[in-house]
């Protein structure tokens, strides 16, 4: 499931690349960026603005995956791989997907609401917009760190490195790129931090808040695998009882001792109390002339 999370979040990335490059051969240098922005990454990037985003629903989703920066697609997904990798490796692949949107909901959520609350950021209401998987990433990353923090990487160096540590360096770097007065980014990725946190906590206590959705994808998923059964089919069933040929049943060898005890039984009690199967040897040692 990582891997395909990473699969689409890389060729998204590729896709606006693609069109960003074909705006320079079709729109003058100048304007080729904004004719870019305005006709394609809007399509997929959250605007701050109600109207706007009632024009737009689905960016609450698409956000997350539209990001046309490289470097900051590649340490998301550097990230995203390290931290996503173990929680498959703790937990199997049922949690990264749920950790991924409710991390980017909750940032989206943040988002709207700084951006809508803060005075200071009320002016740029109408030119904000949020696009990228940070908020995903972090909410992976807290969860991960919540759920094994003594989880040891390269544990052949001197007893290995503990999860923790990993977990510092990546929100120190996370903080270092980020302009500390740029609150509305600080408060989005401490959104999804928190939010991650939430998530397996909730998980730790029986409560899976994911399991909804994983029964979604795997229902979307099934729509298109044709090897799938068929509803109300018995595999069982169509496998053993339709089958044309015996099912396999196991022979018992036929040796002298088994042969004495089935004369023996007749001798005392007659040929009438004897089994089928016990019927079948004497058939069997008759033909092979025991």
């Amino acid at each position: 499931m990582l891997t395909k999370l990473v699969i689409v979040c890389l060729t998204v990335f590729i896709g606006l690349s693609f069109m960003r490059t074909l705006s320079y051969f079709s729109h003058p240098k100048e304007v080729a960026v904004a004719v870019y922005q305005k006709n394609v990454l809007s399509q997929f990037i959250l605007p701050a603005s109600w109207d706007q985003l009632l024009h737009k629903p689905w960016t609450v989703l698409s956000f997350m995956f539209a990001q046309d920066n490289f470097w900051q697609i590649f340490t998301d997904m550097i990230w995203l791989w390290c931290f996503g990798y173990i929680l498959q490796d703790l937990k199997g692949n049922k949690k990264i997907i749920p950790l991924f949107f409710y991390g980017g909901l909750g940032g989206a959520a943040a988002f709207l609401l700084a951006y809508h609350f803060i005075p200071s950021l009320q002016s740029q209401i109408p030119i904000a917009t949020l696009g990228g998987a940070s908020a995903s990433v972090m909410a992976v990353v807290v969860a991960t760190t919540i759920l094994s923090p003594g989880y040891r990487l390269f544990p052949l160096l001197n007893g290995g490195i503990p999860l923790w540590v990993l977990t510092i360096v990546y929100i120190a770097a996370d903080f270092l790129t980020v302009s500390i007065s740029d609150s509305a980014t600080l408060i989005i990725h401490f959104a999804g931090a928190v939010v991650g946190a939430v998530y397996i906590l909730l998980y730790k206590k029986g409560i899976d808040c994911g399991k909804w959705m994983n029964r979604f994808f795997d229902w979307v998923t099934n729509l298109f695998n044709p090897d799938k059964p068929k509803k109300g089919s018995n595999i069982k069933k169509d496998l053993f009882y339709k089958a044309t040929k015996e099912p396999f049943t196991i022979t018992p060898n036929v040796t002298q001792e088994r042969i004495d005890n089935i004369l023996d039984k007749i001798n005392q009690q007659g040929y009438h109390q004897l089994t089928e199967e016990e019927k079948d040897v004497l058939k069997r040692a008759e033909k092979e002339g025991l």
